[in-house]
């Protein structure tokens, strides 16, 4: 009786852990929960960086490969595209990933996506400086906004969230209506050109000399001994007699 008594509450309770047991199903992760946690992925790899075409968009080797990454799930404003102005906050993007991704003290990797090229063979993927994910850090900074592409929605959700809080606060693009809707860059107008430097004034001529007149040819000796020359100050046609061009001449 003791062993009949004691065996019947043991199994229901065996019962009812199994009943549960059996009733539970661990929920699935879809690629969109997935969280950009400060841990760097297993499937991610190393690349060396060569160069910076914009916010968004590196030159890397790879593999041993040149290679042009595009990261997926956000974008920057625009600097470079063939039919658009340079965007505002463009050129602020460029500047902080130059900054973090070409600082060689770093260790830049990236995690490809699940279609991980696009049409222009560019590889599509998260990348990552140290541990952290530079895709959310322009996100942060308000230097990018979301912009999905399936079926590259591996930490959507996450992301999603970044730009949310960068818009509430009002961080770089979001502080800036004109920013929003994609504003350019004012261009810069263009420094007035210099005027051109006064032409000099001519030299003045030099004054006439003041025309002598004497009475005779005695009175002029007393002064040109010689007599003087046509074109002379004290020349008179009327002293020059013999019309040799010069006047009272001895």
């Amino acid at each position: 009786m003791f062993k009949k008594k004691l065996f019947k509450p043991f199994a229901a309770s065996l019962l009812s852990f199994s009943l549960l047991a059996g009733s539970f199903t661990p929920a699935l992760t879809t690629d969109s929960t997935q969280t950009a946690e400060a841990a760097l992925p297993k499937t991610a790899t190393k690349v060396t960086v060569n160069d910076v075409v914009d916010g968004d968009t590196i030159k890397v080797t790879y593999k041993g490969n040149a290679e042009t990454v595009r990261m997926i799930l956000i974008d920057t404003p625009e600097t470079k595209h063939p039919d658009k102005c340079v965007q505002l906050y463009g050129p602020e993007a460029t500047a902080y990933t130059k900054k973090y991704l070409l600082d060689k003290k770093k260790t830049v990797s990236i995690e490809l996506g699940v279609q991980n090229r696009d049409k222009y063979g560019r590889i599509l993927a998260y990348v990552y400086v140290n541990e952290t994910m530079f895709n959310k850090l322009l996100l942060q900074n308000g230097l990018a906004r979301i912009a999905v592409y399936p079926p590259n929605t591996q930490y959507l959700d996450e992301l999603k969230n970044v730009e949310a809080k960068a818009k509430k606060d009002k961080v770089g693009i979001w502080s800036n209506k004109n920013a929003i809707n994609g504003g350019c860059v004012p261009a810069k107008k263009p420094a007035p050109a210099p005027k051109p430097a006064p032409a000099p004034k001519p030299a003045p001529k030099p004054a006439a000399p003041k025309k002598e007149s004497f009475k005779n040819c005695t009175e002029l000796r007393k002064k040109y001994p010689d007599g003087v020359k046509k074109g002379h100050p004290a020349y008179d046609s009327k002293h020059d007699r013999d019309k040799d061009g010069y006047a009272c001449e001895k």
